[in-house]
């Protein structure tokens, strides 16, 4: 870690004038040399709803550092926009962006030798960008979220993003007509926020409130909402006053705290993204984490909320019900968290929680009874077999039936895979392979949000099912299986996949099998041969030069 800049500039006198003279240019009088400096990331962007609201939290933290004493440093990062990208070329650079957002953040504090730092994100790659700079660089750290997206409504339902992505597989199939389709798309996001069920964006705000590293109820509340902008103020602040204790972010994300936010991830029923996201996070942390403690954790766990997109409920109405606070009082009460693990704001975990009840109020249907949960364990649950000898995640909620062996329909890419479901060429029973869609393969490991919303949207969620060496939406739902490693481009069995093999997904079972006799994949093998890398220059070829397998997080470091 770099020196802090407060340090440097006051014990280093005369030499350091030039630097002074620099940040009097910027706001900086004659008594605010020995203050503390808090550099202020902000990812505001017009790219997305899901960004549109941060500089107004931005500049509410900027301010609130100043009035805690401190002096702000503001500066900016990137945000790709999943579902404005989502089916296309570009999604490719969304996982990618996860480590620009990462390295860029490091890159300004540490440059600058802040003395802390506030992020503020919204979009899914913001959250894990922001909390690998916030592991690697140890300075005290808050993340502030920029909210959800209150719901649209259409006939008397809440629309979210993935109502949008699953109309067109209902259009596809004639469910509905041109008119509900466009209907649906004019009202799903009607302003500012996060996609609004547990999607990715509030699963991993989630994870962080439960990880410690962001304040109580901030994971749930509406972008647009006053409370936020409010939430925002008492981050910084908060993050001042652990500047002043040297409150470190290694002190909190230990093992524990990812413990914590794993029994949280799958109470709250949410991405397939958080397992991704939290490995690298440990990752970045140095803390010992595996993507078979997921499944450890998800059996002793039951998923409580009743939320998108299998459920009924979006964040908004999570946070009225009682937020995380409510869902992490559940799991303490019963033995599932450590109460022990320490917060950003210097209490522990059961300190937090105190006040809270153990049980949920009656009078709300989101939060389920401990004794009436959506499903008595976790949904995201981690297979093995011959298709995934690393490991790979199946998200098991909304579906009636959780194994199936059927005929591999082969793709080498997401937008083929779309066109044959759009056609109507899939059938009941089938299984869908898309591959080469891996962290090297794609490179960037692209969300297959639009063939399977076009499944649900055909009706074949609970008949179909789909594996990839890519990454599902946290918007997601169905018999589906995402991060299969090793993937097709360093030689993993999905690229060994011939049409019409035999496939199992078995999530009770755990298990990922081709069904194929031993001395035929061997024959297989010797005849294969790796693609050429889909991109030489940029960014994306440095990605898929750097990048680790799924099974480890898809970290670049």
């Amino acid at each position: 870690m770099a020196e802090n800049l407060r340090s440097r500039i006051v014990t280093q006198g005369v030499q350091r004038s030039p630097n002074r003279a620099m940040l009097r240019a910027v706001g900086f009088g004659d008594n605010d040399f020995d203050k503390a400096i808090i550099g202020v990331a902000n990812a505001y962007s017009t790219i997305t709803p899901c960004n549109l609201g941060l500089d107004i939290l931005a500049k509410r933290a900027d301010a609130a550092v100043k009035e805690a004493g401190a002096m702000p440093q503001m500066f900016g990062t990137i945000t790709v926009s999943d579902g404005i990208s989502m089916g296309t070329e570009g999604m490719k650079y969304s996982l990618v962006s996860r480590e620009v957002i990462a390295d860029s953040i490091e890159t300004a504090v540490n440059g600058e030798s802040m003395d802390g730092v506030v992020v503020v994100g919204g979009c899914d790659k913001n959250m894990p960008g922001a909390l690998i700079a916030i592991a690697r660089m140890n300075i005290p750290a808050i993340f502030v979220y920029g909210g959800t997206i209150k719901p649209g409504h259409l006939n008397g339902r809440d629309l979210t993003i993935v109502s949008s992505f699953e109309a067109v597989g209902q259009f596809s199939a004639h469910k509905i007509d041109e008119k509900e389709l466009m209907d649906v798309e004019r009202r799903a996001c009607p302003g500012a926020g996060s996609c609004g069920g547990m999607f990715t964006a509030n699963t991993m705000s989630s994870a962080i409130e439960a990880l410690g590293m962001s304040l109580p109820y901030s994971s749930t509340m509406a972008a647009e909402d006053a409370e936020k902008a409010d939430s925002a103020a008492k981050s910084a602040e908060a993050v001042v006053n652990a500047v002043h204790k040297q409150l470190l972010p290694r002190q909190i994300m230990t093992r524990k705290a990812f413990e914590n936010a794993i029994a949280v991830v799958m109470a709250v029923g949410g991405s397939t993204n958080a397992v991704l996201h939290l490995l690298a996070i440990a990752h970045a942390a140095e803390v010992p984490l595996k993507i078979d403690d997921f499944e450890t954790i998800r059996q002793r766990t039951p998923v409580l909320c009743d939320l998108k997109p299998s459920g009924q409920y979006v964040a908004t109405d999570l946070h009225r019900a009682g937020g995380i606070p409510q869902v992490m009082k559940m799991l303490l009460a019963h033995g599932l968290i450590h109460g022990d693990a320490l917060t950003i704001t210097g209490r522990t975990i059961a300190e937090t929680l105190a006040e809270i009840p153990a049980a949920p109020r009656k009078d709300q249907p989101v939060i389920r009874q401990w004794d009436a949960p959506m499903y008595p364990q976790g949904h995201l649950a981690i297979l093995k077999g011959n298709l995934a000898p690393e490991g790979c995640v199946a998200k098991v909620t909304g579906i009636k039936h959780h194994e199936i062996t059927g005929p591999a329909r082969v793709f080498e890419r997401e937008e083929d895979s779309l066109d044959a479901i759009l056609a109507g060429k899939i059938k009941a029973g089938d299984i869908l392979v898309i591959r080469y869609e891996g962290p090297r393969g794609g490179p960037g490991m692209r969300e297959m949000l639009s063939p399977t919303s076009a499944i649900i949207g055909a009706g074949l969620g609970d008949s179909v099912g789909l594996i990839t060496d890519g990454r599902f939406s946290g918007g997601t739902y169905g018999l589906v299986v995402g991060h299969v490693a090793p993937e097709a481009q360093v030689g993993g069995l999905i690229a060994l996949v011939h049409e019409g093999d035999s496939i199992t997904i078995d999530a009770d079972q755990r298990v990922l099998n081709l069904n194929v006799p031993e001395a035929e994949i061997a024959r297989r093998r010797a005849a294969w041969t790796p693609p050429k890398p889909r991109y030489t220059r940029g960014v994306l070829a440095k990605y898929a030069a750097q990048v680790s397998t799924s099974s480890l997080g898809a970290v670049t470091d």
